[in-house]
């Protein structure tokens, strides 16, 4: 298995280790299971997404779909 390795700041280790714990993981297998999750999602291919650093254009979350509210201001307007 190849071997990766990150710099992560001591607050984020905190939060990382609170979630794995929350999830019955260790650090290492929650960082593994984020990675999996995101390569399973960009297999259909990157989007037009403008950015300089390409893993950064890979992990980041981008809007999807309608905005919250907006089938409840669409159900108002109908009301009317």
């Amino acid at each position: 298995m190849p071997r990766i390795s990150i710099d992560i700041s001591e607050e984020a280790l905190g939060k990382l280790e609170k979630r794995a714990k929350k999830n019955f993981l260790s650090v290492r297998e929650l960082i593994e299971d984020i990675v999996r999750r995101s390569a399973v999602n960009y297999k259909s291919g990157p989007k037009a997404f403008k950015v300089d650093d390409r893993l950064v254009g890979i992990f980041s979350r981008e809007n999807k779909g309608p905005k919250k509210g907006a089938k409840k201001a669409k159900e108002k307007v109908k009301k009317k």
